[in-house]
């Protein structure tokens, strides 16, 4: 049906949602004022909606700063509590996704994830900017730096080194108590330089060719499931190549650093271009990088042919096996899994709009008890180790930690290996004299390779 002929659009968003492109190039997407003023208008919608007050930190933030000031409405806030709401913002797009009944096409067009990201683009064009949490960002350049001397920067990012952790609070301002994540002497490049050999047995051999996107935390910090799922694969008879170019710089797009993010984006549609000519399915190993090729690049790059192939060919990890299932089956020979999984269903997961896929992998796993946890981790990024936000993040993850160890399974799973890391330590924190043990860190592949005895 033609735009034309369609009507006005239907109250509460009746119509399929739609996000419009981020305009990153263009003078007035950087105009505080501008944001500012857009950033009052989105907010009066909010204020008298309130649906979103329980997703996370930012919009109780936001109600309160309303509540509480001089006329109880939208004209008693302004800049200070724009940068207080904007804080808590980790831009997990639940907000938009799962609660918002005024998302485009509704005439109120909201979306206050790509505001909060607009926000952060024009402050920091106007010369503000955390260089803590840049160079944290920096994944690409720390992985390197770290991969010669792993074991010395594992000992001393430790949680149990309390005097080097309580120096790099002081001067970095990453909170003593976080966990970091470990670097390896051997990436996952290292690990897969040479291609596996496809299964000639299994059930896609000649038919499926796989570009596996390490990301930069399975390449420098989870290697494991990056061979789990190349294992995987090729136990499915796919011919598997470990592809990773650079950073998809997701922690440039929650600076509001959009040139940097545009950049890696043509670099990496450049170098799978090949592949994709050649046949070959892309498959991202972790959630967040998976929504950033697939969604946010096209969304700041719309006019990049590359870059819409890219995010076409894209499928994130168990997305992908469970394609494989239904277009040829899998291999016999899954094995029961002892100790059950819980599945949490991750933020940057959910906004790809696809359905838990993990949780729907998992039970093709005979006897495998699998529950599923869709409550957000609070850790978003450097926000859930950095001093100033990590209590926040606790708050935020707690309520998603006690219904993981209510669940009592021994392995935890989540597209989101840092989500995964902060839920874990939640509940291991936990001091309580009936609490539960915390269950293993694990992604969802690992889980499948293990009950193929691949791992």
């Amino acid at each position: 049906m033609s735009e034309e002929n369609k009507g006005p659009p239907r109250e509460g968003s009746l119509d399929a949602p739609f996000r419009r492109p981020i305009l990153w190039r263009d003078d007035d997407y950087y105009d505080l004022e501008k944001v500012h003023a857009e950033l009052q208008r989105q907010f009066d919608v909010c204020h008298t909606c309130r649906r979103c007050f329980n997703l996370c930190d930012s919009f109780p933030r936001m109600f309160d700063a309303i509540d509480e000031g001089p006329t109880g409405e939208i004209d008693g806030i302004g800049p200070k509590e724009h940068a207080h709401v904007a804080e808590a913002c980790t831009l997990c797009d639940m907000c938009f996704l799962t609660k918002c009944p005024y998302v485009p096409p509704h005439p109120f067009d909201i979306d206050i994830p790509h505001l909060i990201l607009r926000y952060r683009a024009a402050k920091r064009r106007a010369g503000e900017k955390e260089w803590v949490r840049e160079q944290l960002g920096e994944t690409d350049r720390n992985g390197k730096l770290a991969k010669p001397v792993a074991g010395l920067a594992n000992w001393a990012t430790a949680r149990k080194n309390t005097p080097l952790r309580g120096l790099l609070e002081a001067i970095a301002k990453i909170d003593a108590e976080a966990e970091l994540p470990k670097y390896h002497s051997k990436t996952a490049s290292d690990r897969l330089k040479d291609p596996l050999a496809p299964n000639p047995a299994g059930p896609a051999f000649g038919q499926r060719k796989v570009a596996l996107y390490a990301t930069c935390f399975v390449d420098y910090n989870k290697p494991d499931t990056a061979v789990a799922a190349a294992r995987v694969l090729a136990h499915q008879g796919c011919e598997v190549k470990l592809v990773y170019p650079e950073c998809c710089r997701m922690p440039q797009l929650e600076a509001g650093d959009l040139k940097t993010v545009a950049g890696a984006a043509e670099r990496v549609a450049k170098a799978f271009a090949p592949y994709i000519e050649q046949g070959y399915d892309v498959v991202a190993l972790t959630a967040s990088c998976g929504l950033m090729m697939k969604f946010e690049w096209p969304l700041m790059l719309p006019e990049d042919h590359a870059v819409g192939r890219l995010s076409a060919a894209t499928k994130d990890i168990c997305e992908y096996v469970l394609e494989l299932s239904k277009a040829h089956g899998l291999t016999p020979g899954l094995n029961p899994v002892e100790g059950g999984a819980t599945v949490h269903h991750a933020c940057h997961a959910r906004a790809q709009n696809m359905g838990a896929k993990s949780a729907e992998m998992l039970r093709l796993i005979p006897g495998l008890k699998v529950d599923l946890v869709e409550r957000c981790s609070g850790h978003g990024g450097t926000f859930g180790v950095m001093k100033s936000t990590h209590a926040v993040a606790n708050k935020v993850g707690r309520a998603a930690a006690r219904l993981v160890a209510a669940k009592g399974n021994e392995t935890l799973c989540s597209d989101c290996p840092l989500a995964c890391k902060h839920l874990v330590q939640l509940i291991a924190d936990d001091t309580a004299a009936d609490a539960p043990p915390a269950p293993r860190e694990a992604h969802p592949i690992e889980v499948m390779a293990r009950a193929y005895g691949v791992s």
